[in-house]
């Protein structure tokens, strides 16, 4: 089975490549068509089935995957959010990964127009965090990461197109 995954980060390429192992998957640079900083779940759903669908179309592939972080409030509180969607070409499957409740400082930055990414780069003084652990392993210290939020993500998704259940 040959795998399109809608973006040119490494963590997202390999995120889908641990959820299917005997698939190849290859990343395909896609536009998301929502804003560089998603918010809420709708926004950030979007973006993913955006992905998914751009990246099927970009070739000859079986199936097409997108992953989009986005952030969702609750109550007061701002959440990281992950969401992933398949699409064979005839329908779309979504699937979510975990929500982690963002510091109080980050979400402030957010409020204020920051993007996810920058404000873990700066909190951290490194570059990169989205192409690494990004901020889920950064916020479990290191429990889990961001290759490991998204693959749950992504097996959510693909639940539909692998199993007889649905």
């Amino acid at each position: 089975m040959r795998v399109a995954v809608g973006s040119g980060n490494p963590v997202k390429r390999d995120a889908v490549a641990a959820a299917l192992p005997d698939a190849t998957v290859e990343s395909v640079s896609v536009a998301s068509g929502v804003p560089e900083q998603p918010w809420g779940d709708d926004e950030t759903i979007e973006g993913a089935r955006n992905r998914a669908e751009r990246a099927l179309e970009s070739g000859d592939y079986d199936l097409g995957v997108g992953l989009e972080g986005g952030v969702a409030e609750r109550n007061g509180d701002l959440f990281l959010v992950m969401w992933a969607a398949a699409s064979d070409g005839e329908r779309v499957e979504i699937g979510a990964g975990p929500r982690l409740r963002l510091p109080d400082d980050v979400a402030a930055r957010l409020h204020d127009g920051a993007e996810l990414g920058p404000v873990m780069d700066d909190l951290l003084d490194t570059s990169g965090v989205a192409e690494n652990q990004g901020a889920a392993g950064v916020l479990t210290g290191g429990i889990t990461n961001r290759t490991e939020a998204l693959r749950t993500a992504v097996a959510g998704a693909l639940g539909p197109f692998v199993t007889d259940y649905y």
